[in-house]
């Protein structure tokens, strides 16, 4: 009894050294983080944004977000002789494939291949996500208007123009080309007061790398990829969305990685990470200066008021 009392004992004490070699082994794995990536594709670079994290003791899972779309979960990172692989669903893409990535770790930089949902491949690279340092005890200093209420001048169309100014009001009156301020900003308070109509959706990005999703979206429950929220990351405690055809508001304050959200004079989301960028951002610079990017790609909005208040330097 005494010898198969040890005898199971040893076992046991072998089986729980493994277990913790393997935790710690996944623990330190240099996957783990958040990664911006850059996808070479049609002669395009297309910002993404990869993150690794861990599941139980010896899994990888993540999540992933494309040039457009919203974040999507990975449910598996798979690992064999240092290279590493995982598969995403198709969202908004064409075709009727899988999205299949497959990358490895050299230095602090992952590289590797895409196959599309069109079955094309095409590389990307990845380095380890900088972001804009939060500031405890910032100073901010005067607002500014970049809307001035009777010309486009401060913004810039990406592409044929459909913006127009009539009678105060900067509208896009159809589907067209986003719209890019010309000055950019790190950390700031942001005021814009907005209008849509019914079915419509816009949204505004913050530094061009975080939209906040403008949509008619009145009496549903709230989520990141609906009116308020962080698109894809954040989803507000309350859906504050008025009748379409009214104007609304949103303060925001932007510090480091670090957003809150007044929306129509109720706080929606309070000082929340933005984990990442979100679809149709500019580029995956998260830790510089970024100008805002407002969508004209989707429905028609209005705008009347776009005040922001930057960090004192």
């Amino acid at each position: 009894m005494k010898v198969y009392t040890s005898t199971l004992s040893l076992l046991l004490v072998l089986l729980v050294s493994s277990v913790a070699t393997r935790i710690n082994a996944q623990d330190k794995s240099p996957l783990i983080g958040r990664w911006d990536m850059v996808i070479q594709q049609e002669g395009k670079e297309l910002p993404s944004w990869l993150e690794i994290t861990k599941s139980g003791s010896a899994t990888l899972v993540g999540r992933f977000v494309y040039a457009f779309g919203s974040s999507r979960p990975i449910a598996e990172v798979k690992v064999k002789n240092e290279v590493f692989s995982f598969v995403i669903p198709r969202q908004w893409e064409p075709g009727d494939k899988d999205m299949k990535f497959e990358g490895s770790l050299a230095g602090t930089t992952l590289s590797g291949t895409m196959v599309y949902s069109d079955g094309k491949k095409y590389k990307w690279t990845a380095t380890p996500a900088k972001v804009a340092v939060y500031n405890e005890a910032i100073v901010w200093g005067a607002p500014k208007a970049l809307f001035n209420g009777t010309s486009l001048n401060g913004w810039s169309a990406m592409g044929d123009n459909q913006w127009i100014v009539k009678d105060g009001i900067l509208t896009s009156p159809k589907s067209g080309s986003n719209l890019v301020s010309d000055e950019k900003f790190l950390n700031f308070k942001l005021h814009v007061e907005f209008k849509y109509p019914a079915g419509s959706n816009s949204g505004i990005y913050l530094r061009g790398r975080h939209e906040v999703q403008i949509e008619d979206n009145i009496g549903l429950e709230p989520s990141n990829i609906l009116f308020g929220g962080i698109y894809g990351f954040l989803t507000p405690n309350e859906m504050m969305a008025k009748p379409a055809g009214e104007w609304q508001s949103y303060d925001i304050t932007l510090n480091g990685n670090r957003v809150s959200i007044i929306a129509n004079g109720k706080a929606i989301i309070t000082d929340q990470i933005i984990p990442g960028i979100t679809g149709g951002a500019l580029d995956s610079k998260e830790a510089e200066v970024g100008p805002l990017l407002i969508q004209g790609d989707h429905g028609p909005v209005e705008f009347r008021s776009i005040v922001v208040t930057p960090e004192l330097k």
